[in-house]
């Protein structure tokens, strides 16, 4: 298997929110739609990328627990990442019980979604953007999951001389070397329960 640095959880949760904001969107426009074909082919599509989402969502869920349990961490930034395992969580138990409700319902012979039905897409889409906003501060935050910045070797790169970033260099290099120093002494996982 290729692999990736640190796992696959980067990777698939891009499809995860990405397909499953287009479907919430559409299914709102279509319960929202007045005019019956665009409700109808709203929905279709909406239900399409739906089930396609979740589908994703599996492998995304599951490469987010193996990448909880294995990514070097410390204390600080274990804490965000429980957060953000546990708004997973919860989106993972939304997503479920849409499922099963667009499984089991007569939204698919009006092709439309019902009022109760668009508030349960709602929330869902709280708790996705919730729960993504809480990895994005895991990776950029916390710097978990990334390879470090090469060190400087005087190649004659300098963004300051260009016109570049200036004083932002400066702090960053300051930040990632603190940073580093707090990843060296590492985090040890087996003392939390999961």
């Amino acid at each position: 298997m290729i692999e990736v640095v640190p796992n696959w959880h980067p990777v698939f949760v891009h499809f995860t929110v990405a397909l499953l904001t287009v479907s919430s969107t559409l299914f709102l426009v279509s319960h929202f739609a007045s005019d019956w074909q665009h409700r109808q082919t709203a929905f279709k599509v909406a239900e399409w990328n739906f089930w396609i989402g979740s589908t994703v969502t599996v492998a995304t869920a599951l490469a987010g627990w193996y990448a909880y349990n294995t990514v070097a961490h410390d204390t600080p930034s274990h804490a965000a990442m429980t957060l953000h395992r546990n708004w997973a969580l919860g989106t993972l138990t939304m997503l479920g019980i849409l499922a099963f409700w667009l499984w089991s319902s007569r939204h698919r012979e009006t092709n439309k979604s019902s009022s109760p039905f668009v508030i349960v897409v709602v929330l869902l889409l709280g708790l996705l953007g919730t729960t993504a906003w809480h990895g994005g501060e895991v990776v950029y935050r916390y710097g978990l999951g990334v390879m470090s910045m090469p060190k400087s070797e005087g190649d004659g790169h300098d963004h300051e001389h260009a016109g570049g970033h200036g004083d932002s260099i400066d702090s960053t290099k300051e930040a990632d070397s603190s940073k580093s120093g707090e990843k060296n002494a590492e985090h040890d996982h087996s003392n939390h329960e999961h």
